[in-house]
């Protein structure tokens, strides 16, 4: 008899197939009527009597979960890369392990990020946005194709009113120290675009082996040593209670003025008002971000008007692969429970 496995997330075609094989499917949450368009009431009556639960983005609180659990749910999979939208608390007392899928986004995060610290270096946004506003731009002609023969075209004189003057010289990624705050598997993914740029990795990660670090060809360091070489910190900390505000007054004054701060992780770990005060102060330079403290981020955020912050709305792991990626991670957390096999992604923490 086949078992019942209930799923809120998509899996690859070809893993489905071979699930099928050993269990019948129903669809429910997110997967069956689309993102954001479901309840925690919703997911609890829908995922109630099966041996299996697949979850996306739905919440499973732990009256949610006692439910399921009495209605016999064996297995619980969250294809996330931190799935604190479920009560592992309740999962952990009742022996039912939390398949999870860490990394799911790694590729996707550690490329925005390397798109992030161009941005930066070479002014892209920044000149970006002066030019549709009008800043830096010729009078009005009539016909655009009309131009002179000129082999050399440039944007001149160069003058107090050059784009130059306005937003300054950017420099390259090559030879630059590039410090990384956690090597995780984003990390680690950052780490190994930044030395395809040339760029020296300092990494301070107290969890990581020096060996492991060593291999990637980065530099294990010190939080001091890494703080005061690099030319730009990316920060890769999960939101634990050892992490909360972590980076502070204290990492900003051993850090060079010229220096930049680049944050794809969460905001959680960054203490807000001491950034503020870094990044209006000059103590360091400038930053992008991809997180706030509180989302959407509040209009009235300096953040939102300091020129040498480049600010977006939360977009690093979110591109048409990452799904694929989770699902197959998840495809494979479930077909080793279904053959009695050792699962690979378990999630340990309350």
């Amino acid at each position: 008899m086949k078992k019942k496995i209930v799923l809120c997330t998509k899996l690859p075609e070809d893993k489905r197939k071979e699930i099928e094989a050993y269990c019948d499917i129903t669809e429910a949450g997110e997967l069956k009527h689309g993102k954001g368009n479901v309840t925690e009431d919703l997911v609890r009556q829908e995922c109630t009597g099966f041996e299996l639960v697949v979850l996306g983005d739905e919440y499973a609180s732990k009256e949610t979960l006692e439910d399921w659990i009495q209605s016999g749910m064996k297995f619980i999979g969250v294809a996330k890369g931190t799935p604190v939208t479920v009560d592992n608390s309740i999962l952990l007392r009742n022996n039912i392990p939390l398949s999870y899928t860490p990394g799911r986004n790694r590729v996707a995060v550690a490329e925005y990020t390397l798109g992030l610290m161009i941005a930066l270096a070479r002014k892209i946004a920044l000149s970006y946005e002066g030019l549709r506003k009008g800043d830096h731009t010729g009078p009005v002609k009539e016909n655009i194709y009309d131009v002179p023969k000129i082999k050399n075209v440039t944007f001149g004189p160069l003058d107090q009113h050059h784009p130059f003057s306005d937003y300054g010289i950017g420099f390259e990624l090559y030879g630059k120290v590039l410090g990384l705050a956690g090597f995780g598997a984003i990390g680690k993914e950052v780490a190994k675009r930044a030395m395809a740029f040339g760029m020296k990795i300092y990494v301070y990660d107290p969890y990581v082996p020096q060996e492991v670090v060593e291999q990637f060809g980065a530099k294990y360091c010190s939080l001091d040593e890494m703080l005061g070489q690099s030319d730009m910190v990316s920060i890769h900390l999960p939101v634990l209670e050892s992490t909360q505000n972590i980076v502070n007054k204290d990492w900003f004054d051993k850090m060079k003025p010229t220096a930049y701060v680049i944050n794809t992780a969460r905001a959680a770990v960054i203490n807000q008002k001491d950034f503020v005060d870094a990044l209006t102060s000059k103590k360091i330079a400038g930053a992008a971000v991809d997180v706030y403290w509180q989302e959407p981020v509040p209009v009235n955020h300096p953040l939102l008007r300091m020129r040498n912050v480049l600010c977006t709305p939360h977009m690093a792991g979110l591109t048409s692969d990452v799904d694929g990626w989770s699902g197959k991670m998840m495809a494979d957390e479930i077909l080793a429970y279904l053959k009695g096999e050792e699962r690979k992604y378990i999630w340990k923490r309350a």
